[in-house]
């Protein structure tokens, strides 16, 4: 037994933290307490860690405060009935077809990343008014949130624009930094066959996993029920069309300035500038939008926090340096190893972004000393990189979907949304990557 393999700070730190989300420690403590972890197993002196946690969460201030605002104008949305009558007619669209439901959820969710790339901000607006339906079609939301996390993540696999063109451009500048030259452009060509694994993982999840009906209460979580019952109100009115006008100017100004806190503060500003709502209730709002998405926005906060402290520690180098002899010669045992060292580090980190600078200096002089063609590294970066963002309990591909389906508090972040994202995409992901190894 290797026991500098065992207490390596990455990996004791993320087992710490998966063992203490499943025993339903609240997710924000579990992280500071593996932080922590990870500090002392490298042998960092306490006030050393606490300084660089604090430090670090910085990271992820402009990504909290979108989430914060954004959760304000989630709770705009609400209270003109604009939410209310989205879900209405989505509502009347599926006619109590679950499967619809989801593909229409599905849908909304990879339009987010590229089309129109608000990221999980569409969650808390077109989600909590659909539960009621999702109760009466008794629809499983462990397969909601798994066609969340699939429209979340795989279009930033595989398709060049939105997020997925800065993924990409991630992978290519990375590649190319370490003596592998790759276009941008060409990064897609290889990572579609990544788009399948995830597919694969969907279909499972949905038509099997998750098929058979599910009960929950019916709990209202719209705050005027009048006004879902009253057939006016499914009828667009001049607040609604304010409020889609703060919308729109919500992605314009986001797209322009590429600053989404800025983008929510103009959006914000129409409604409560033409009077969309009243401003004696613009305390209210903040503070709903602070309950909605502000335990999102301070997760988010810790776990930038957590990951400078494992780059401090050094233990992803000593990691690899670990597993090399177990290498060999083969690419089949390099590429599981690999990818496997790609899921402790970006469960912890939760950010496959953040994690491919981390992994490509490492990975890919492994990969030219094995021989792997540049397509099968691409597909192996890419794969260690985005495995973990679908199961992390410090992700926004997990943290997004439980803001939602949770709004009437009977859907559990990690039972109901980290653990089945987790089995049913990275295991794909590490299976899809593996047959790349020798078909690329």
């Amino acid at each position: 037994m290797d026991f500098n393999l065992i207490f390596n700070p990455v990996i004791f730190s993320v087992v710490l933290l998966c063992i203490l989300c499943l025993l339903r420690v609240n997710v924000l403590l579990s992280i500071i307490i593996a932080a922590i972890s990870a500090g002392i197993v490298a042998g960092m002196p306490i006030t050393n860690i606490m300084s660089t946690f604090i430090s670090g969460m910085g990271a992820n201030s402009e990504t909290a405060l979108s989430y914060i605002l954004l959760g304000a104008f989630a709770a705009a949305m609400t209270h003109t009935g604009l939410a209310t009558l989205m879900a209405r007619k989505i509502a009347s669209v599926i006619c109590g077809k679950k499967y619809l439901l989801i593909s229409i959820i599905t849908i909304i969710a990879m339009m987010s990343q590229n089309l129109i790339p608000v990221h999980i901000a569409f969650i808390p607006i077109i989600i909590p008014p659909l539960l009621s339906v999702m109760n009466s079609l008794k629809l499983d939301r462990r397969a909601v949130a798994c066609a969340l996390a699939f429209g979340l993540k795989m279009p930033y696999i595989a398709i060049p624009a939105g997020f997925g063109l800065i993924f990409q451009g991630l992978i290519a500048e990375n590649l190319t930094q370490n003596s592998m030259p790759i276009a941008k452009s060409q990064v897609w060509h290889s990572t579609w066959f990544l788009a399948l694994a995830m597919l694969a993982g969907l279909i499972i999840a949905v038509f099997v996993t998750y098929r058979r009906p599910r009960e929950y209460k019916n709990i209202l979580v719209i705050e005027n029920e009048e006004q879902i019952l009253d057939e006016q109100a499914l009828k667009f009115n001049k607040n609604h069309y304010i409020t889609l006008l703060g919308a729109f100017a919500t992605l314009l100004v986001q797209l322009w300035t590429s600053s989404l806190p800025l983008g929510a503060l103009v959006g914000l500003g129409i409604i409560f500038g033409a009077r969309a709502i009243d401003h004696q209730k613009m305390d209210k709002l903040i503070n709903e939008g602070i309950g909605l998405m502000g335990y999102v926005a301070f997760v988010m906060l810790v776990a930038a926090g957590y990951a400078l402290v494992l780059k401090q520690t050094g233990g992803v180098e000593s990691l690899i340096q670990s597993i090399l002899p177990f290498m060999g010669g083969s690419k089949f045992f390099a590429a599981l190893l690999m990818l496997l060292v790609g899921l402790f580090v970006t469960l912890g980190i939760g950010t496959s972004f953040g994690t491919i600078p981390i992994l490509a200096v490492l990975f890919v002089p492994i990969c030219i000393k094995l021989g792997f063609s540049v397509p099968a590294t691409v597909i192996v970066v890419s794969a260690a990189a985005a495995l973990g963002d679908a199961g992390s309990p410090a992700s926004d591909t997990t943290l997004g979907p439980t803001a939602g389906l949770n709004a009437d508090n009977q859907h559990n972040h990690i039972w109901d949304t980290c653990v089945p994202t987790f089995l049913h995409y990275n295991i794909m992901l590490i299976i899809f990557a593996l047959i790349a190894v020798f078909v690329f």
